[in-house]
């Protein structure tokens, strides 16, 4: 009734308080139906609803600047901003990325997937405002577990002594994706129970105004509390209480499992493609067996339940050797190495892509002391995540490249769970581990028990002439390859590295006396990666010749993973041609 003919947030500007309503109903309607079809984000866009009309019906958005945070709670606010085709028409639901993105719209000002960097990035705007002599507003919306993160603390400290124009939006739900964690996150709780009356108001001691909002779904007095603060002069929290997973029942119920969601049965909620990861639930099985046996073992997680889908229950029965510390991977990694240092056994896991903002924390505080914590990297590959600001597949050369920290990538279930045994059993390095993403199903040697002897890779077949070493994920593609050589009369050695951060020099010496071609697959990029290692190795050998496969450094977004590898030649049949062109030429 009215959906379909917002071109622009100039269009609701006119609307009533039962127009907003109907909206509102139209939206999480579309929303519905899209996700029940497309999947994306659930929970947070259907608790934000009525703030984003909101917003869009006292702001002049774009030359007032909205800025959302991860941005995961997004999919209203593309809606009101002449997107909203993506929702309505089924056949453009693909057309437009799950997070805020300037090459779709005047509307969006960062490309932003990641958490905690709402309030820094809307300050960088502020000051650039001011700087330039502006009056425009500008908002930063933070909610989802996101204040936890440092950044956000950070932003909030310095823009509590910017005194100028900036309002922050905190969309309390009290949910990250599962239940929140930390101190902080009890006295919001006391804000809510009192109105936003409680004496520990973290915003105001940081230097901010303050305003509170009971009813966050309540179109109207949002509206009244954002026109109250527009054109402030004064950076200003206006904090309000949403329901998330607001209007469907399932997603009321069980907001963590509604946090994001796959196509699903709008009638019954259930999943019409369930799925379940062995690699995740071996590791499950691993924890719940040390938290069983061993009183040292800890797992730490950053709001993600360790990448890992670990339930409610699983939590339960970890108990006091589970360990959320909220959005706050710097914190987890430091802190591992404080348990490792004290004696405890510690693990701390989460997505590839968040692995990415704690490299000072693994160079510093963990691989320069040598604690000996271990960290489980989830999702690490171009098979896995595709959205651009979520993108796994940079870890080998952040990683592979701090000295100290062992890194590791098994390449089958067996061997990753021999990986696991033994990590968490040594006490002598730090260990970092790339939970596999496919890999072989069955292992074509026995996998070793003990990685004491570091750098020591694993030949799983002999040949001459040509050797392809595959890492990790891709070592079964190496045997795939292999065994299509083999039919051309080529017998080709294989070779699973295991380790990235070293190079066994006596197995590439040996090498060097039957074969005169290595190939290096990797799934991650090429700069700065593991064959290069290899590559530089040989260096200027003119008897050996080397050629590495893996992406190119570039932030792919919204790939399909079987395109993207058959453009950096990563198939098996793609390889072996490659081979034999070169063997004849």
């Amino acid at each position: 009734m009215y959906l379909e003919t917002i071109k622009s947030p100039a269009d609701i500007k006119g609307y009533t308080a039962e127009q907003r309503r109907v909206l509102a109903q139209e939206m999480r309607d579309a929303l519905l139906k899209r996700a029940s079809v497309h999947g994306g984000h659930f929970g947070p866009d259907f608790g934000i609803i009525e703030a984003i009309i909101a917003l869009h019906t006292v702001f002049d958005s774009p030359t007032d600047k909205i800025v959302y945070d991860v941005s995961h709670q997004c999919y209203p606010h593309k809606m009101l901003t002449g997107r909203v085709e993506a929702y309505i028409d089924e056949d453009k639901y693909g057309e437009v990325s799950g997070y805020t993105n300037p090459e779709e719209s005047p509307h969006d000002f960062f490309n932003v997937g990641h958490t905690s960097t709402s309030i820094s990035l809307a300050s960088g705007l502020a000051k650039a405002r001011d700087l330039a002599g502006r009056r425009e507003n500008v908002i930063a919306l933070i909610g989802d577990g996101s204040m936890s993160g440092g950044e956000a603390l950070e932003g909030l400290n310095v823009v509590g002594e910017m005194g100028t124009n900036f309002i922050i939006v905190f969309n309390d739900n009290d949910r990250s994706i599962a239940e929140n964690h930390g101190g902080m996150y009890r006295e919001f709780r006391r804000l809510r129970e009192t109105n936003g009356t409680a004496p520990n108001n973290l915003f105001r001691a940081m230097g901010l105004d303050y305003r509170y909002v009971a009813d966050g779904n309540d179109c109207e007095a949002l509206i009244a509390a954002f026109s109250a603060v527009r054109d402030s002069e004064k950076p200003v929290v206006v904090h309000i209480a949403t329901q998330k997973g607001k209007g469907y029942k399932f997603a009321e119920e069980d907001p963590e499992t509604w946090h994001y969601c796959s196509v699903f049965d709008i009638e019954t909620g259930a999943l019409k493609h369930p799925y379940t990861d062995p690699y995740q639930e071996a590791t499950k099985a691993f924890l719940k067996e040390q938290a069983e046996t061993n009183p040292n073992f800890v797992f730490l997680a950053a709001g993600t339940m360790g990448g890992i889908v670990l339930s409610p229950a699983d939590r339960a029965e970890l108990g006091s050797h589970y360990v959320d510390v909220g959005i706050a991977e710097e914190h987890a990694v430091a802190m591992a190495s404080g348990l490792a240092r004290g004696g405890a056994r510690p693990i701390f896991g989460t997505y590839s892509t968040f692995f990415q903002r704690v490299y000072d924390q693994m160079a510093q505080d963990v691989a320069i002391n040598n604690s000996p914590a271990v960290f489980l990297s989830v999702g690490a590959s171009l098979y896995y995540m595709n959205d651009v600001t979520h993108l796994g597949f940079f870890d080998i050369p952040i990683f592979a490249n701090i000295p100290n920290l062992v890194f590791l990538a098994p390449a089958s279930l067996d061997e990753y769970k021999a990986v696991l045994r033994w990590s968490i059993a040594q006490t002598s390095h730090p260990v970092m581990i790339r939970m596999p993403v496919g890999g072989y199903e069955e292992n074509p040697y026995d996998v070793r028990t003990d990685y004491s002897d570091l750098n020591t890779y694993q030949v799983v077949q002999e040949g001459a002439e040509v050797a392809i070493i595959g890492v990790g994920n891709f070592a079964a593609l190496a045997s795939e390859a292999a065994a299509l050589l083999e039919k051309e009369g080529i017998q080709a050695t294989v070779v699973n590295p295991i380790f990235l951060s070293g190079l066994d020099t006596a197995l590439l010496k040996r090498l060097k006396e039957k074969h005169r071609l290595i190939l290096t697959l990797e799934d991650g990029i090429l700069d700065g990666g593991f064959g290069q290692k290899i590559a530089a190795y040989y260096g200027m050998d003119t008897q050996i010749s080397v050629r590495n496969y893996g992406l190119s450094k570039e932030f792919h977004d919204r790939y399909r993973a079987s395109e993207l590898a058959r453009a950096h030649h990563l198939t098996a049949e793609q390889i072996a041609a490659d081979t034999l062109s070169a063997w004849k030429g």
